[in-house]
Order: C-alpha cells, then structure tokens, then sequence
C-alpha cells in the first residue's frame, strides 16, 4: 500500500507539473511582453500601506490583490503558472483600449513607461498606441484601491478579482475603485489624498547623511515606501513579496525590515513587527501566515532565531542580540545544526546559521575558514563544512548584522572575491549556488552593507551600481534578474531586498 500510494502521489505531482508546464496544447499562453520588458502579469510593482496590497505589471495590470501583505489572494495568479508561461489572459484587474475597432490591452502597445510619483506608492503607467497616449495613476490605501485613467483611445476596465469594483466616466476621465468595505471614496481625489499620506509618512525617515546623491536618496525613499506597503499596519507582519508564494512572513525577511525600520528612524513600526515575530512558533515552519499560523511544507531554519533577536535588539525591546537568543531558544543555546539555510536546501551545519546563532568560532571545521586551501583567492568563509562548498556571502553577516570581529578578515576577502566573480547587476547568494548565473538583489545589498562597515567604499559602490541596474524604472528591487539582460525574473519588489539597501545606504552616508 505505501508503494501504491507513493507512486500515486508522483503520477498526480506529474500531472500537475504537466499542466503548469504548457506541455497541454490545451494550456493558456501568457501573451509575450514588450522588448526589453517582461511578460505581463509578472508583478513589477507594489501598491499599498499595509491594508489591501496590490501588485501591477509592468503594463499597468493590477496582478496580484490582497486584504493585507500577507493575506489570502483576491487574484488567482499561481507563480507556477507565472513561471510555465501558462497564466490566463483575463488575470486580474486590466485597462483595455479600442483602436481601429480594435480592443487591445496594454500589452499591445507601442511603448508602455512607469514610473510612481514621486514621494509615494502611486504608480504612473503611460502607454502610446500610436499617435494616442494614456495615463493611468493607481493607488491603495486602507480597504480601497483606485485608479484614474486619463487620455486614449476609449479606456475601459476588465476586472477579474475577489471583490466589487465600481468604474466610472468623467468627461475624458475613466476612473475605477475596487474595495473590501461597504463604500468606495471618491476616485478623483482618493489617488491625490493617498499620495498625500504617503509623503506624509515618509517625512517622519530619518534622512541619509550630507553628500549622499540624488540616485541613493531616491533609492533609500523607494525602499522604505516598499516595506510600508509590505507591512501590515494592524499586525506588524511583513511580507516578502506581493505574489503567490510569497506572501508570507520569514523570520529573517522580516526581521531585516525590522533592522532597517530602527536605522531609518521607524521605532513604532519596528516594535510592531518585531512583536509579530516574537509571537511566532519559530520552530513550527519556516515562514507564516499574516495571522501568525504556521504554513507546512518547509521545516524550521537555523538562523531565524538569531534574526528575531537581532531584530529585538535593533527595536529595542531587548537590550542584547544575545540576551534575546537565550530567551527565544528557552534558556539554552540557539539551535542551528542540521537545518536549512537561506538557501532553503537540504539540512546542514551551514555558515549563515551559524552565524545568526553566534555560535563560538571553535565550533566550525577549519574547511569553512579555508585554513587548508592552497590557493590564496579560495580562502574565506564557506557556505559548510567541506572544502568544496564554495564561498558564501553569507559571509558579510559575520560584519553586519551579527558582529564577529575575529572574522573581518575572512569576511572581507570572502565578499571582495564575489564581488570580482559578479555580473554588472549583482552576485548570486555563493559559490556553487545551484539556481543559475541570475544574479540576486538581496545578497548583493548585504554585501554592500558589510563591505562599507569594513571601509571598503568602492566595493560597496560598485554593488549599488549594480543594484540600481537591477531595479525596475519604478525603482523596484526584484529578486532576481536576468544575467544577461537585467530583466525581472522572480518576485517583485522584495522586501529583503530593499531592508538590505536601506542599511547599505545609511552606512555609506550616517547621518546623526
């Protein structure tokens, strides 16, 4: 009966793998993107403040909808069926236009640019069809999200999404309100009053130090907008992204926020989340609901105690990133042996575990500190304890966040080695990472972290050259990109990702 059973569950994980796969005839085609772009209803974009959450393409559809960050979707948009190329045409909430009697979506234009004003979480797409060019502006904020759309050939909206949505024309004006509650507000002057709130929020950062340039303070600005409109305002819970299968809170994402919250002069909302956290059951799962349940399917990881403790430190509810590690592990000491890493893998004695645990430097083989390599540029920090593990950029949390001075130098020469093995828009996470050449924002950013505590600045730099390759024109951070082309690959933005240029930004230009 086992047997029969486990070759059952195959056949059926088979079948499913088929049909995400398009390897059916019979499976949608997503429609291909623009040159240079990527393909539609792949999330380029965030919308929100920690209410109802919405992701948009980089065509101006609204592809991915929620109550809250990390809450159940109002849109079906399976990342499988994003990544097969198998995602249905109607998905989501969409502008359509008539020309020449013609009704075509947005990625049907001739040219598509987005931007979000300035200063907030409203988002810009201008599409040209021929001669004709239309603007639409979206914003959420609370339970609503709107848009107005101005200019074009004969807008008009196609929604498919889990809850009532109202569209209606004002002269050359089509605007559109999808909310949760029993009102919506007017449409017009709601995207005005969100970008409103949103510069309001902003003022309270704390700014970056005198001679930081224009390009690093927009990036710092951006990536605090993102962690508003990825953390929940109710809960504190911070979600990685706004997209099936990542909508969730792990322990060392959100806990990285938490960290860039404390330095950007964000207390109030590193204490609620870092309370989020600490309500956890850290060794249930290794990432949870926005309600705090535990979701299945992978097993505790090593180093998300030593993340929440950092992060209570950093909030200041308790004094000592040690102190917190105690209590969390009950008394004893931090567990981290034979877990996944950030890597999400199979279960070992892994660097960045290690790292989070603070555990004592006579714990690792002398192979992660590359004592027996032959070769000068192999020495460093790597990923396990076997000499050919490769290099981990794990590496720089032994600078930043969890300070082993004993191991700058190992860390230094590890992290300047992967930053002469990278590509023009960032490193991968290490040395024999098994995902491919794609190049990964949040590595990149805690290495540019790392290396400017350590005073290497030009190294640091050269990072955040990449990473401003990497982002989107609206200034988000995927998760990846392509190696080649620096075109979205996978989630985005990242929360991650921006916590890690936050910190990154504040150590190349302190301010008081």
């Amino acid at each position: 009966m086992k047997t029969s059973g486990a070759l059952l569950g195959g056949a059926t994980l088979i079948a499913a793998l088929f049909f995400l796969s398009g390897g059916n005839g019979a499976d949608p085609r997503t429609p291909p993107g623009l040159p240079g772009k990527p393909p539609p209803f792949l999330g380029v974009a965030v919308l929100g403040d920690g209410g109802l959450t919405a992701a948009v393409d980089a065509y101006g559809s609204v592809v991915d909808l929620r109550p809250d960050p990390a809450g159940p979707a109002l849109i079906e948009n399976p990342s499988e069926r994003q990544a097969a190329g198998t995602v249905e045409e109607d998905t989501g909430i969409q502008v359509w236009v008539r020309v020449g009697g013609e009704e075509l979506p947005m990625w049907r234009a001739d040219e598509v640019r987005q931007r979000y004003l300035p200063g907030t979480n409203v988002l810009r797409t201008v599409a040209r069809f021929g001669r004709d060019e239309m603007r639409i502006e979206q914003a959420a904020q609370g339970e609503t999200l709107a848009m107005r759309i101005a200019g074009g050939p004969q807008p008009s909206l196609r929604v498919n999404a889990g809850l009532g949505c109202e569209q209606h024309r004002h002269g050359g004006v089509l605007t559109g309100a999808c909310t949760l509650g029993s009102w919506a507000p007017g449409t017009a002057s709601f995207v005005d009053l969100v970008g409103t709130a949103d510069r309001r929020w902003l003022r309270r950062a704390r700014p970056l130090g005198g001679g930081a340039p224009a390009w690093a303070t927009k990036m710092y600005e951006r990536s605090l907008l993102v962690l508003h409109a990825l953390t929940d305002r109710e809960t504190g819970a911070v979600a990685a992204g706004a997209r099936d299968g990542w909508a969730y809170v792990w322990p060392r994402d959100a806990s990285a926020a938490v960290i860039a919250y404390a330095k950007a002069g964000y207390r109030p909302e590193a204490e609620l989340s870092t309370q989020f956290l600490l309500g956890l059951g850290l060794e249930q799962s290794a990432r949870f609901h926005g309600d705090g349940r535990p979701v299945s399917g992978r097993p505790a990881q090593g180093d998300a105690i030593g993340w929440v403790a950092a992060a209570s430190q950093a909030a200041g509810i308790i004094g000592s990133a040690r102190h917190a590690g105690r209590i969390l592990a009950g008394g004893g000491p931090v567990p981290w042996h034979d877990r996944a890493d950030y890597w999400e893998g199979e279960p070992g004695d892994y660097l960045g575990n290690a790292l989070a645990a603070r555990s004592d430097v006579s714990e690792f083989s002398r192979h992660i500190w590359g004592e027996s390599s032959d070769t000068p540029s192999r020495k460093g920090l790597a990923r396990a304890d076997e000499p050919d593990s490769g290099l981990d950029s794990a590496a720089a949390w032994a600078v930043r966040p969890f300070p082993r001075p004993r191991l700058y130098p190992a860390a230094r020469a590890t992290l300047n080695r992967l930053v002469f093995e990278g590509t023009p828009y960032g490193i991968t996470p290490g040395e024999g990472w098994p995902g491919g050449d794609d190049p990964w924002s949040a590595p990149t950013a805690w290495t540019a972290w790392s290396l400017a505590a350590l005073g290497e600045r030009r190294e640091a730099l050269k990072l955040m050259g990449a990473l401003r390759r990497s982002a989107t024109p609206a200034g988000a951070l995927p998760e990846r990109v392509d190696a080649e082309t620096g075109i979205p690959r996978s989630t985005t933005p990242l929360a991650w990702s921006h916590a890690f240029a936050i910190l990154a930004l504040r150590e190349l230009w302190p301010s008081r």
